[in-house]
């Protein structure tokens, strides 16, 4: 029989997560945002709405799909939102939603800090 105690430890748990738990829900969170195309994204969202072909060239190397999925991932975690302007023919704008700019603020910083520190980074690789 679960306690109240029992159910509030639970729902503490789950309200601050532990990464590194393998059934932690943050984990694809974590996923989408630090993969390769999902801080990409990000990062090319950060300076305002873009709609998919252009988010495409902004973000070099993306296929459609690939573009297409991240997109769907970021939107499902409340990242991204995703407009269909009433035009013809149809256009879709996507832009970070006041979460996801948040979110963005500390993307943006890993960047930074891997692009300060890119010498030092790469160095151990060229002495090996």
């Amino acid at each position: 029989m679960t306690t109240a105690s029992d159910a509030q430890a639970l729902i503490a748990k789950w309200e601050h997560g532990n990464v590194l738990a393998a059934d932690c829900p943050s984990r694809p969170v974590l996923q989408h945002l630090t993969s390769r195309w999902g801080t990409l994204v990000m990062l090319a969202l950060t300076t305002g709405p873009h709609r998919f072909s252009a988010l495409r060239r902004r973000v070099a190397g993306i296929s459609e799909r690939m573009l297409a999925q991240t997109l769907q991932e970021l939107e499902a975690d409340g990242f991204v939102l995703r407009v269909a302007l009433p035009v013809v023919p149809p256009h879709v704008e996507y832009s970070l939603t006041p979460l996801g700019a948040e979110a963005a603020d500390h993307v943006v910083a890993l960047v930074r800090f891997v692009e300060q520190h890119l010498p030092r980074i790469l160095a151990p690789r060229a002495a090996a």
